[in-house]
Formats: structure tokens, C-alpha cells, sequence
């Protein structure tokens, strides 16, 4: 298998909040990052995404990893995959998402 990646991936389990803007669904998503670059991301969630989806989604940079404050990752992309699974017996889906376009938000105190 050929790797065409375009970005290098850095192994991050971080807990992402998703919502996807075309259903305007009121309440978020939970999830959980599994590998995460400038141009994708991988994470893990109960609710069944199609290929295609728009999302938005944020993501929480901890104190340790930029050696500082929390830093904030608001990003919108799009489903590229689906990996349904079953981890310890509860089912899961794997979502793989290009990143079109994010930004990144610095401080404390900032709320998402």
C-alpha cells in the first residue's frame, strides 16, 4: 500500500467536541482523537457519520504538549471515511476527516 499522506500524523488521543453544521443540531458530540495533522484528523465516537458529512469540531491542546496555557483547535471539515468497530464490546465508529480550514485560539480563560 502506497502512503498519501501529505502531512505528517502525530499519534494524540484528545477528547474533540463535533458538530455538524448542516443538520444544526443543538447539542454536540463527544469523542476521542486518535491521530491527529495540519490536514486531518482521526477520532473515535458513538454516533454513525456518512462520508461526505461537513463538521466542525474543537479540539483541546493541554498545557503539556505547548509547553504553556491550553490551546483551542476550531476547525470545519469533511468525512472522508467510516470505520465501524467494536471496542470492549461497545460499538464505535472511526472517522477520518480532512481539515479544510482552522484556527487556533490561545489563553485561558477562553471559552469554546
Amino acid at each position: 500500500m502506497t502512503e498519501r499522506r501529505m502531512a505528517r500524523r502525530y499519534d494524540l488521543s484528545l477528547p474533540v467536541s463535533i458538530r455538524m453544521p448542516i443538520s444544526r443540531e443543538p447539542r454536540a458530540h463527544s469523542g476521542q482523537t486518535r491521530d491527529i495533522s495540519t490536514r486531518g484528523v482521526y477520532f473515535m465516537l458513538q454516533n454513525d457519520l456518512a462520508p461526505g458529512t461537513e463538521l466542525d469540531f474543537t479540539l483541546t491542546l493541554p498545557a503539556e504538549i505547548t509547553r504553556g496555557t491550553e490551546v483551542f483547535v476550531r476547525a470545519h471539515g469533511r468525512v472522508v471515511r467510516v470505520d465501524k468497530r467494536s471496542d470492549d464490546n461497545v460499538p464505535t465508529v472511526g472517522v477520518a476527516a480532512i481539515i479544510e480550514r482552522y484556527d487556533i485560539i490561545r489563553g485561558e480563560g477562553t471559552q469554546i
